[in-house]
């Protein structure tokens, strides 16, 4: 894991900084995700914004805001994570998170939610396994149309995910004591596999009423996009007619592996 130095952001120079290293992260550089004046808003009522650096380097920033009603539905909408390319496999997604956490913990907030792309694998893998998270609701077009850079054209399918900032399953997340699943112990279990990749980087899908459901995501749904597109949209339909569909049948999401399994269970 790398060491980063890790802060709030108030000033203006600051969040500009933040905006722009959004916009070079999702191809946005002319409308980047949050603007400046939006940022400075949030920050001025006291919201969470924070960059990372990497040797005096802005590298990673992290941008939430309270919701919902105290106290009983109180909690952090986290609504946008970026890191520079070359630093997301290096910890530094992990160590933002923290400090957000911290950040709420210490003003009596304990539960963070967020959205994510169902079929981005190791997105899921890094919320569920590494932060010790749930992912109890699969929204269908949650955005509508993506038009950045990375997701342009495609629909906006997205997992809530759920974090309770103080439950034992986060203490042992934060402490790097995180769960792995093993898929081939699972099927092992008498798991099934509802949705796979094919030899050909599509998606198989075939129904399954087993008690433990496992339904993976495709290898780098980022690079598919470029290079074939209608296999790409056709994994946008398969996933969400596997996971969401299982979600409505009373299955439960209860981890994600490395290598981009869902691993589900009749409740």
């Amino acid at each position: 894991m790398m060491t980063a130095v890790i802060k709030e952001l108030r000033e203006l120079e600051d969040l500009e900084a933040v905006s722009q290293l959004f916009a070079s992260i999702w191809g946005r550089t002319d409308e980047p995700p949050l603007n400046t004046d939006i940022l400075k808003a949030l920050a001025i009522s006291d919201n969470y914004i924070s960059g990372a650096y990497v040797d005096g380097r802005l590298t990673g920033g992290l941008v939430g805001w309270l919701g919902g009603t105290p106290p009983d539905r109180m909690h952090m909408h986290s609504h946008i994570l970026g890191v520079l390319p070359g630093h997301e496999r290096r910890g530094l997604g992990f160590e933002l998170k923290q400090h957000q956490r911290r950040w709420c913990l210490a003003r009596g907030v304990k539960v963070m939610e967020w959205t994510t792309d169902p079929l981005v694998g190791r997105n899921v893998y890094f919320n569920l396994a590494k932060l010790g998270a749930e992912a109890p609701e699969y929204f269908v077009n949650f955005y509508g149309q993506m038009r950045d850079g990375i997701n342009a054209g495609e629909e906006s399918d997205r997992l809530l995910i759920r974090w309770r900032l103080d439950s034992d399953r986060a203490e042992r997340a934060a402490a790097g004591r995180f769960e792995e699943l093993d898929v081939e112990k699972l099927r092992s279990w008498n798991a099934d596999s509802v949705l796979a990749v094919g030899d050909d980087a599509e998606p198989v899908a075939r129904p399954s009423s087993a008690r433990v459901l496992l339904c993976q995501a495709p290898n780098d749904i980022v690079e598919l996009r470029r290079s074939n597109p209608p296999v790409a949209r056709a994994w946008r339909l398969a996933m969400r007619e596997a996971l969401a569909g299982a979600l409505e049948h009373g299955y439960s999401i209860i981890g994600a592996t490395r290598t981009g399994w869902y691993v589900l269970e009749s409740t």
